[in-house]
């Protein structure tokens, strides 16, 4: 049964712990005229069954949110009388949200996408954002890039991350890492780890957390510019003055098969080409002449991610138990990632199929992602699950752990075996060059 039209809107916001929080931050949280009566969760394991506190979701709602399974949404519709649901997670296919808009529809309900102009903020200093088609792509060696190069030229940098607020939400409203011990102190995920570590090994300050309001208004308090480092394939989250999306050779056809994906993409104002190093001629031809098709306003430059592992020796001739980058190959899509590449290049006798020993919570994970090789992805989102990973690891019959994944995973789990990390940075190709194009963006800043 609906609402009465004279009762507020009562709306429902889909998600994963990220923009959906930031959707509600932005439109819903000092609005009197709705109703947010619920947040649903998927994609992470664990998150829902919490609740939005009551200090981030405002005054309307002295008894926070309720976060519940995406598996309810039909029932929680017919039963609560919701009138709209916004669909707010990212990198799912355009079909994925058709059949959730299905499901929606048939309730009677509306079905809400959210766009640019209602949900990012402005900052008081010039923001550079990282953005993707997919999970995967190379922008994090690409924001690490970016921040060299920016403080090469004199500037101060803030990075702000995509959120991933996993745990105790009302901890996590505003957080700011400066040194590992920040990380440990948070007790940061496996996930999070992954996109923290590398940043703050390269010098910077990483902000994240849920009320990006807040958020901004602090990084700009000590920074002369702000690089956005998105997740998923999501758009940023602060209005960008200029905007990079990444485009990848090894998943041809993704340019306009996922959301909000494709909308990035005809947002972009430099499109880069990455992975070119990794990927065939025809593959780099045929994400260039998508890109110039679907933007034809934007540059298109070419960057590679070679891969460096620590001593080959310890690669070469040997069986190698291969851990990826954990979000790149389940929700990524991919089936392997720089790991199974470097195990190839430095000449691994034989590559151990971590399938063999999964252990718990991680042969869940092989069933629910089957497109998966040969390749352990690192994933740790909950203890349980970081200690079923440490299980899977340790049971197999391997000489040497290949590490892939950005964080330092000995120092998060103790493993009966040698570990050797691949690390990839990014590094231009051709011209027209990145550095070239975002140089002559600072100078008319007047920022270099």
């Amino acid at each position: 049964m609906k609402s009465n039209p004279a009762d507020s809107n009562r709306i429902i916001i889909m998600g994963a712990a990220g923009r959906d929080f930031h959707n509600f931050n932005m439109v819903y949280r000092d609005d009197p005229g709705t109703q947010v009566v619920a947040f649903t969760a998927t994609q992470i394991p664990q998150i829902a069954g919490r609740r939005y506190p009551p200090s981030l979701a405002g005054g309307h709602y002295p008894q926070g949110i309720p976060v519940v399974e995406e598996t309810q949404l039909a029932v929680l519709c017919r039963e609560m009388g919701i009138d709209q649901v916004v669909f707010a997670y990212s990198d799912v296919s355009h079909a994925l949200v058709m059949h959730q808009a299905s499901v929606v529809l048939a309730t009677g309900a509306d079905f809400v996408l959210l766009g640019p102009d209602k949900t990012m903020l402005k900052a008081k200093v010039p923001v550079i954002a990282t953005s993707a088609v997919r999970t995967g792509c190379g922008k994090s060696q690409t924001t690490r890039w970016l921040s060299r190069l920016l403080k090469q030229q004199g500037l101060k940098v803030a990075v702000i991350r995509h959120p991933m607020p996993y745990g105790d939400l009302e901890r996590q409203g505003v957080q700011r890492f400066a040194t590992a011990k920040d990380l440990a102190a948070a007790q940061c995920t496996v996930e999070e780890r992954e996109e923290y570590e590398p940043l703050l090994d390269a010098g910077n300050i990483v902000y994240a957390g849920v009320d990006y309001g807040k958020i901004v208004a602090q990084a700009e308090s000590e920074a002369d510019v702000i690089l956005w480092d998105g997740g998923n394939n999501d758009f940023p989250f602060i209005r960008p003055d200029l905007h990079i999306v990444l485009v990848d050779p090894l998943r041809p056809g993704s340019e306009t098969g996922h959301h909000p994906g494709e909308a990035v993409l005809r947002m972009a104002d430099i499109v880069l080409v990455a992975k070119v190093n990794s990927a065939s001629d025809a593959q780099v031809q045929s994400v260039t002449e998508a890109a110039h098709r679907i933007n034809p306003r934007a540059v298109v430059v070419r960057g590679a991610s070679p891969i460096q592992v620590g001593d080959p020796a310890l690669v070469r001739g040997k069986r190698v138990l291969i851990v990826e980058d954990g979000p790149t190959i389940t929700h990524g899509g991919m089936s392997y990632g720089s790991g199974y590449v470097a195990a190839a290049q430095f000449q691994a006798a034989e590559i151990i199929d971590p399938r063999l020993t999964a252990a718990g919570e991680i042969a869940d994970l092989y069933a629910q992602y089957p497109h998966i090789g040969r390749v352990l992805p690192a994933v740790g989102y909950h203890p349980a699950q970081l200690d079923a990973l440490r299980r899977t690891i340790n049971g197999a019959d391997a000489d040497v752990v290949l590490a892939a994944t950005p964080c330092d995973l000995g120092s998060l789990i103790r493993l009966n075996k040698p570990v050797v990390r691949v690390r990839y940075e990014f590094e231009e190709v051709g011209d027209p060059k990145l550095s070239v194009l975002v140089e002559a963006f600072l100078r008319n800043g007047k920022l270099a």
